[in-house]
C-alpha cells in the first residue's frame, strides 16, 4: 500500500525531494531511491533533528506498530498530522504514544489502490485542522476516492466491507470458475470467463450511472437462465439448507467488523 501511494504521489506531481521514506530493508530502500529518486533512511533515528514534517504516514503492518511508532513521537506538534493506514490501530492507540494534543487521522484504504481504483475512509481526532484534512485527502486521492466519517467506530464496518471486499470479489471469481468446471467447462476456459466477467462487470458498474440493481435487472430476462440462477443466489428457491447471498454477505461483513473491533481492543 505504501508503494502504491508513493507512485500516486509522484504521478500527482509531488516532488520526490518532498518525500522521505524510512525503510529498514536496505535492498528495498536502494530500489526506491533508484526508481523514484526519493530519500530513503534505514531508521527514524536517522531523520534530521530539525525536520518538521507536514505529514507522518504510518504505513507498516499493525503487528509491528508497537516497535515502530514510538520513534515518531518527537514530531508531535500542531504543524504535523499523523496519518495511519494500519488496520486495527485506533486513534486512541496513537494518542497514547504521541499525546492527546497530537493531530491523528486513521484511514482504511483497500488493495485496488495498487491500480488507482481504491477507496479510503478516514476519521480524524479533534486536533486535526481543516487544512490538515485537506492534505490527507489529497495524498490518499492519489490511489482512488476518499470519504470521511466522524464516528471512528464506523471504521470497523468499513474494514469489514471495503477493506476486505476485494478478497470477497476474488473469492467470487474462484467460485464462478469452479462452478464452470462442474458444469463441464475446461478449467482454463472457466477461469478466463470468470475473471473477465467480474472485471468487465466492475468496469461497467464504474462507468455507468445506473444503480447496481438496475444493471442486474438489465441482464435478467423474465423466466430466463439468469433469473433461474438468481433465484438460487437470492435464496428464493425451494432447496433445503440454502441461504441467499445477502444473508451470507451480511454475516461475513459482520464477522470482519467484529474482528476489527477485537484487534482495536
Amino acid at each position: 500500500m505504501g508503494g502504491a501511494l508513493l507512485e500516486g504521489w509522484l504521478q500527482q506531481g509531488i516532488p520526490a525531494s518532498d518525500i522521505i521514506i524510512v525503510e529498514p530493508n536496505t535492498e528495498i530502500g536502494m530500489e526506491l531511491t533508484t526508481q523514484h529518486g526519493v530519500s530513503v533512511l534505514s531508521s527514524a533515528g536517522a531523520l534530521s533533528v530539525d525536520l518538521n514534517p507536514a505529514v507522518v504516514m504510518m504505513a507498516v503492518k499493525p503487528q509491528v506498530m508497537d516497535d515502530v511508532a514510538p520513534a515518531y513521537a518527537r514530531f508531535a506538534s500542531s504543524s504535523t498530522v499523523f496519518l495511519s493506514i494500519a488496520a486495527g490501530k485506533n486513534i486512541q492507540y496513537f494518542a497514547s504514544m504521541f499525546g492527546s494534543d497530537a493531530a491523528i487521522v486513521r484511514a482504511m484504504p483497500n488493495t485496488p489502490a495498487a491500480v488507482g481504483r481504491g477507496i479510503t475512509v478516514c476519521c480524524a481526532n479533534e486536533p486535526v485542522r481543516s487544512e490538515q484534512r485537506d492534505v490527507c485527502t489529497r495524498l490518499l486521492e492519489a490511489v482512488g476516492t476518499v470519504d470521511w466519517v466522524e464516528d471512528e467506530g464506523l471504521i470497523d464496518a468499513v474494514t469489514g466491507l471495503s477493506g476486505g471486499g476485494p478478497a470477497y470479489v476474488f473469492l467470487l471469481v474462484e467460485s464462478l470458475a469452479k462452478a464452470g468446471v462442474a458444469a463441464g467447462l475446461p478449467e482454463d476456459l472457466a477461469m478466463r470467463l470468470a475473471r473477465q466477467t467480474v472485471a468487465g462487470s466492475g468496469e461497467l458498474l464504474h462507468q455507468s450511472e445506473e444503480e447496481p440493481a438496475t444493471l442486474r435487472k438489465n441482464v435478467t430476462s423474465p423466466g430466463g437462465t439468469t433469473a433461474e440462477a438468481l433465484r438460487v443466489l437470492m435464496g428464493e428457491d425451494d432447496r433445503d439448507s440454502r441461504r441467499g447471498w445477502q444473508s451470507l454477505i451480511t454475516d461475513a461483513v459482520a464477522a470482519a467488523t467484529n474482528r476489527s473491533r477485537e484487534l482495536a481492543d
